[in-house]
């Protein structure tokens, strides 16, 4: 009887199968990969600055590649590039298709796109290009890519070639289905191409702003182009980079496409995906929690990425290309990932984190500084301090060994001792610096006193209570670590200097404040003053987000507030503390301060350790209750889902440890706090085999708050576990319920 019903459904008209659609809802739907959660148009418009981008890649891998438009509200695409070499900081390899005569404004073409008809996962790409009626799709490889092109009938079939950077480049046609050449990103570096054309083609150039049929063009602004015959339906661009040679750009093309299909290349590319983001299993929670989880896990692994090719690699820190059999990483922002990025790597790759520490070492041998920003062109310094020391000792305390501590901790110290700490700026100390180490704070300007030191960025501003609060933390680091490898004079050198913060802390108003070169303390409105971002003072923020600067010693902190009642009450205000003026004078002066409630800025990196400090009061339970709400407010699964800018990682880290029900509020200490997970089953793969379970019995939208808690079936009652308990593949279970179990996690409140 079964199998007659089966026949008569296969066989009956369209209209009689959609009449029975309902009883069709008995059969079990099809179970969901991890990877249709993912989705990289969530966050794709910015609430005041930069969106994310539908990045297309391996992870951590050096190709990556995104349509060039402003985001996801921009209906035209201004191009699609080969690769985006750094993220941020530029593309190289523009291409376009065409389906119009061939001329010197062809170049300028924008295409009109549409949203339903664009397909966007991390390992294949497609879209629709409405007015030509081309179809474009993409696959990625390590560092290879391959773009396919569908054309409609048309007498005039081509692909443009062109650049992003406006320095010297070349196309060079060696056959009809053969291209190389160059881009010249950063001024002074080579990114060489090796591509193949799936089918013969006639090549132009164009030099002086005329057509050419020359096969080679070189110069600024390198353009040309190759038409195929009218009857053309399909084109592959099949392509190697290497940041190397020419020929290793050969060699790339070799090793990873040689005898393979699109087709292969994308089942390659989405299996790397499954690997990677299926290593954390997750059940119950919403569909859309999970949406915005898996997502944030995707942007995780944008960056650092692996630009080792053949057991070699260029340098921008010696300018060379060196030998290593190890991988060497690049691109890292550390001011944003080393809160919560480098931690989460920590725990589901730490052979690659060790990687990618040996690779700042290996740039601090190159270049005589540790790096704080490292890009491909050498160290991009930005914003303040040198959170890599907070990273390596994060990791050293973690257990991760297969890395020259030794040599890191010659390049944390000499950025400690030597190296200016002005924001933005590389380089030997100033006089800024000296007075810094003796009297232990960064002094600030009055205002309308004049800038001193030339090395201070007119926009950038000195950053002074910033750039004091920061420089403890690693000074901070720099002692502990010291400690734990014996260097006992160091550790009495800079324990002191890690509690520097306190010569800023006002005992009156209790906040950060800046102190002019003499001492006097500047009176200023925390809310408002120190110009754009407040950067005379501040960073991207103000006075009531650095308040809460001191992950190191936050005990200290409480101490300096009162103790814990009034560092909960200071907590409460925080989330309730108007703006004292209309948002749009206040994001006018503070546009990095977004996802904001009442002073909290959810979308900036110093915030995010705020909302988990309930956890130090009697009150663990308004942790709780924050990040469930912070979650759910600023982090939806839609286009508008990431409030501040993501920066690689550096914001969606926090998404994946708060989904999770955990966070490390203290990078540099191996231990997590927690909170309220938003699924009731949590199983992460650990690379030792083991695997780390968190089981939220009872868990729902409603029921957020913990009643109870067991780690490896041993009552819990302190909302803090350590690394070692996560990596020997233990389980915390916690009883939720709806209303917060105010004794819970309160028997030795803090850390």
């Amino acid at each position: 009887m079964k199998k007659l019903l089966l026949w008569a459904l296969l066989i009956s008209p369209a209209s009689t199968l959609l009449a029975r659609q309902p009883a069709r809802s008995v059969r079990p739907e099809p179970a969901k990969s991890v990877l249709d959660y993912v989705d990289p148009t969530i966050g794709s418009v910015g609430h005041l600055l930069e969106p994310t981008r539908p990045t297309i890649q391996l992870p951590n891998q050096m190709i990556r590649v995104a349509p060039q438009r402003k985001d996801y509200l921009d209906n035209q695409i201004a191009s699609f590039p080969l690769n985006i070499v750094s993220h941020r900081l530029g593309q190289v390899f523009a291409i376009k298709p065409s389906v119009k005569p061939v001329t010197a404004q062809s170049w300028q073409a924008r295409y009109t796109w549409d949203h339903d008809l664009e397909v966007n996962h991390p390992w294949h790409y497609s879209t629709w290009l409405l007015d030509d009626e081309i179809g474009v799709e993409f696959t990625p490889g390590r560092k290879t890519g391959i773009y396919r092109f569908r054309f409609p009938p048309s007498a005039h079939k081509a692909i443009l070639l062109d650049g992003y950077n406006g320095d010297e480049g070349q196309y060079h046609f060696s056959s009809t289905t053969e291209v190389t050449g160059y881009e010249t990103w950063h001024g002074d570096i080579k990114v060489y191409l090796y591509g193949t054309w799936s089918v013969p083609g006639k090549p132009g150039t164009l030099a002086n702003g005329q057509l050419q049929t020359s096969q080679t063009v070189t110069g600024k602004g390198a353009k040309a182009w190759i038409s195929f015959p009218a009857t053309t339906n399909e084109v592959e661009l099949r392509y190697a980079l290497s940041y190397v040679s020419a020929e290793q750009a050969r060699l790339n093309y070799a090793a990873e496409l040689t005898g393979k299909s699109f087709t292969t290349i994308v089942a390659q590319a989405r299996k790397a995906w499954e690997t990677d983001i299926g290593q954390i299993q997750v059940a119950g929670g919403t569909e859309a929690q999970k949406r915005s989880f898996y997502t944030a896990l995707y942007r995780c692994y944008e960056r650092m990425v692996d630009i080792t090719e053949g057991g070699c690699y260029y340098s921008g820190y010696n300018k060379q290309v060196n030998k290593d059999q190890r991988p060497f990483y690049v691109d890292d922002w550390a001011w944003d990932t080393y809160l919560a990025h480098h931690p989460l790597r920590m725990i589901l790759n730490p052979k690659q984190e060790e990687d990618m520490l040996q690779s700042y070492v290996r740039m601090y041998e190159q270049s005589g500084w540790m790096p704080t920003f490292p890009v491909l062109f050498g160290d991009h310094a930005c914003m303040n301090g040198f959170h890599s020391s907070v990273v390596f000792l994060d990791a050293w305390r973690k257990g991760l060994r297969n890395f020259d501590i030794q040599k890191a901790y010659a390049g944390m110290r000499k950025n400690a001792t030597d190296a200016t700490i002005i924001p933005w700026r590389n380089g030997p100390k100033t006089a800024l610096d000296d007075f810094y180490h003796s009297k232990g704070y960064f002094p600030a300007l009055s205002p309308g006193e004049k800038e001193t030191e030339p090395l201070v960025d007119n926009f950038e501003k000195r950053q002074a209570v910033a750039v004091t609060l920061g420089t403890s933390y690693d000074d901070w680091a720099l002692a502990q670590l010291a400690k734990d490898l014996g260097k006992q004079a160091d550790y009495e050198l800079f324990t002191p200097r890690g509690q520097n913060y306190r010569n800023l802390w006002h005992p009156e108003k209790k906040f950060f404040l800046p102190k002019d070169k003499h001492g006097n303390w500047i009176n200023i409105d925390l809310k408002f003053d120190g110009g754009p971002g407040g950067r005379d003072y501040y960073d991207e923020n103000n006075g009531y987000t650095y308040l809460w600067q001191v992950q190191q010693d936050i005990p200290d902190l409480i101490r300096l507030m009162g103790g814990r009642q009034t560092f909960e009450e200071r907590l409460d205000q925080l989330f309730r503390e108007g703006l004292g003026r209309g948002k749009h004078e206040f994001w006018n002066k503070f546009p990095d301060a977004t996802g904001l409630v009442g002073q909290f800025s959810m979308g900036n990196e110093p915030s995010f350790h705020i909302p988990w400090l309930y956890n130090y009061t009697a009150s663990p339970w308004k942790t709780q209750k924050a990040v469930r709400f912070l979650l759910d407010v600023w982090f939806k699964d839609n286009v508008f889902g990431i409030p501040g800018d993501e920066d690689g990682g550096g914001m969606t880290a926090f998404v994946v440890f708060a989904s999770m029900g955990f966070y490390p509020v203290t990078p540099g200490q191996p231990l997590y706090t927690i909170g309220s997970p938003l699924f009731s089953k949590v199983a992460i793969q650990l690379q030792n085999g083991k695997q780390f379970r968190l089981t939220a019995n009872n868990s729902s939208v409603q029921n957020k708050y913990i009643q109870s808690a067991k780690m490896n079936g041993i009552a819990l009652n302190t909302p803090w576990f350590t690394h070692d308990q996560l990596m020997n593949g233990g389980h915390l279970e916690l009883e939720m319920g709806p209303k917060p179990n105010k004794r819970w996690g309160t028997a030795t409140a803090g850390f």
